[in-house]
């Protein structure tokens, strides 16, 4: 599962990236930087694990991860492959998830693709792309399905009646996301038609050191435009995170994080927000030889949380022992868990709660 950071050139995209993987992505003041989409492996920030190594003592503690992919610049007339349009969105496409990169301070030493700074309108420049390129798609699948529709065929006529809504909503420029399927069947058809405007989305408000708490003007006017949407704005001092991250120790990091006004860095806030945008979630395993964090989808489960661990483990599935996280830690151990009567076991039908610590018992 990967998020793809998206924006114009120049917007702060590759900065973002390096704070979040420390990959050191190429960083530059000048459009189309980025050329090969970068892949950042990142652990995921989650005071639930520290809590569980203090409390076991393992050798090791595993965190969960997050795929985070820095994708070219995108500008106007992308869709048709102005720039580097055909590569990015084949890019986009790849990707799960979407965090697109506003610029929202200003500086005149870093220069703007299109002048000056306007995250409203760099916002539309790269919706209306996305659009474009979803509303080919969309108008190419329905010449295909509509022969079949006219010969009755129900399926494809369900399909086309979908594809005619979803056309409908792109030529009044919003994304195919505001379509909401009408049945199990209309969301089955969503998936398999791979746009890239059904993608969720987290707006990252790249600020100024100075706006990093609060946020500023070009913030509030991001905020009033995305009501609608469903989608999370977070705000962000792009630039003071990479200082952050150039701090060698703990204690200088935290003295930076309070003269900002910050509790902790935005970056964690951030890749917690990727984390759960991909519908994801965690639970445990915690034992003298490791604790770890183990990545699932919401709604997931237990034997296909078991599979995460070996295959095996879903294949020859008995059941679940559970104990609560907040049970674990207001307890202090599993025995003591277990003295108390607040482990459970759980069958093939229990969907696993975010934190769960977990042991499976199978039989292959």
């Amino acid at each position: 599962m990967k998020a793809g950071i998206v924006g114009l050139p120049n917007v702060g995209k590759s900065t973002l990236f390096n704070c979040l993987s420390n990959a050191k992505a190429q960083s530059a003041n000048f459009p189309f930087c980025t050329i090969e989409p970068n892949i950042g492996v990142v652990n995921v920030p989650d005071p639930r694990l520290e809590k569980l190594e203090e409390l076991v003592n393992p050798e090791r503690v595993v965190p969960a991860t997050v795929d985070i992919v820095d994708i070219a610049g995108l500008v106007k007339g992308a869709s048709k492959g102005e720039g580097l349009g055909n590569q990015f969105l084949g890019n986009i496409r790849e990707c799960n998830a979407i965090i697109h990169v506003l610029r929202c301070f200003d500086n005149d030493n870093i220069v703007h693709v299109d002048g000056n700074v306007n995250p409203i309108r760099d916002k539309e420049t790269i919706d209306i792309e996305l659009q474009l390129k979803d509303l080919e798609t969309v108008e190419k699948r329905l010449e295909k399905v509509s022969r079949a529709a006219k010969t009755g065929n129900k399926e494809a006529q369900t399909e086309q009646g979908l594809l005619n809504k979803i056309r409908e909503a792109l030529l009044q420029a919003k994304s195919a996301r505001t379509v909401v399927p009408a049945n199990e069947e209309e969301i089955a058809l969503m998936e398999d038609f791979q746009l890239i405007t059904t993608k969720p989305v987290l707006y990252v408000c790249n600020v100024d050191e100075g706006s990093a708490v609060s946020g500023n003007a070009y913030v509030e006017k991001v905020r009033e435009m995305v009501k609608d949407e469903q989608a999370e704005v977070i705000v962000l001092a792009v630039g003071t995170e990479a200082d952050i991250t150039e701090l060698e120790t703990y204690e200088e990091r935290k003295m930076f994080l309070e003269d900002v006004g910050l509790a902790e860095p935005g970056a964690s806030v951030l890749i917690r927000a990727a984390y759960k945008l991909l519908n994801q979630q965690t639970y445990f395993t915690a034992g003298v030889k490791e604790v770890r964090a183990w990545t699932i989808n919401i709604g997931d489960t237990a034997p296909k949380a078991a599979s995460v661990i070996h295959t095996d483990f879903e294949k020859g599935f008995i059941r679940a022992e559970v104990i609560a996280y907040n049970d674990y830690v207001q307890f202090g151990s599993e025995a003591k868990v277990k003295e108390a009567g607040k482990l459970r076991v759980e069958g093939k039908e229990y969907i696993v709660k975010d934190g769960d610590v977990m042991h499976f018992r199978f039989n292959v």
